[in-house]
């Protein structure tokens, strides 16, 4: 069993930064993607960013050149630093881990808001 918990949301002003944590335990394969995943409300869950466990990295291109995504593989854990943030920012955000199947974290709310 994998579970993931995640911390660091919040509210935020437009231009405020935010760091999302997101660490795993149980079973976990070494080779494996973590990532982010959000959804608004009334919207689809859409990718922000990935990344392997040999640090490739996707970003959406709403979010390039603002977020960074980090992982600490020792820990199993995965970062998400979100600069330069935007209104429509503003959702849930999701951490997964992809090896043998999906296992998501319980989400945790960013709201950017002045």
């Amino acid at each position: 069993q994998v579970q993931l918990v995640e911390s660091g949301g919040g509210l935020v002003q437009p231009g405020g930064s935010l760091r999302l944590s997101c660490a795993a335990s149980g079973s976990i394969f070494s080779m494996n993607v973590m990532g982010w995943y959000r959804q608004a409300p009334g919207r689809q869950r859409n990718v922000v960013a990935t990344i392997t466990s040999g640090g490739r990295i996707t970003y959406a291109d709403s979010v390039k050149g603002r977020f960074t995504i980090s992982r600490d593989n020792a820990k199993n854990t995965v970062y998400l630093q979100m600069n330069s943030l935007k209104p429509s920012d503003t959702a849930v955000y999701y951490c997964v881990l992809r090896d043998r199947t999906d296992y998501w974290g319980q989400g945790t709310q960013v709201t950017v808001s002045s």
